[in-house]
């Protein structure tokens, strides 16, 4: 027995294919049942599980957006949070993670709203450091929708590095 005895329409009529996988004869309503599958599967492939639509509104697609630069004195945190103040970010650093968390709040009412892309609410944003940092010397910035937060490693968790060297 060859595994071509194996395959179902294999037997007895050739190569010949089942309907639903050739073209040329394909049921109308699998052919719709396929491409409205297909605009699912599309629609949803570009979601992240941490949309608040999907259960979790503590952030929107990990909002807000940071860059985290490890330099050799400081950890260097910039996060964009355009159309918010200063007022409405609360920056904290408990036990080597540094939260940034606040709340943006619509400018117009809800009723006259058709359609919008906007988020809008609290979120929540947190960021193990991984070093230990001077806790007083911590610098928040805040300039044109960005905040900037420099904190400054311990002369312990400077000397901490070490380079190795690659031999060949």
């Amino acid at each position: 027995m060859s595994v071509r005895d194996l395959i179902p329409w294999s037997r007895g009529n050739g190569d010949q294919l089942p309907s639903v996988f050739r073209d040329n004869d394909r049921d109308p309503f699998l052919s719709l049942h396929r491409e409205v599958n297909r605009l699912f599967d599309d629609v949803f492939r570009g979601f992240d599980s941490s949309l608040p639509a999907f259960g979790r509104a503590s952030s929107f697609g990990g909002w807000p957006s940071v860059d985290i630069s490890d330099g050799e004195k400081a950890v260097k945190v910039t996060a964009e949070v355009p159309g918010l103040e200063e007022k409405d970010i609360e920056v904290l650093l408990d036990d080597g993670v540094l939260t940034l968390k606040g709340e943006k709040r619509s400018e117009m009412e809800d009723k006259d709203r058709q359609f919008s892309e906007r988020y809008y609410g609290r979120f929540e944003r947190r960021i193990r450091i991984g070093y230990e940092v001077e806790q007083d010397k911590i610098d928040a910035r805040f300039k044109n929708g960005v905040l900037t937060v420099t904190l400054p490693k311990t002369a312990k968790a400077q000397s901490q590095a070490k380079r190795i060297e690659i031999k060949h």
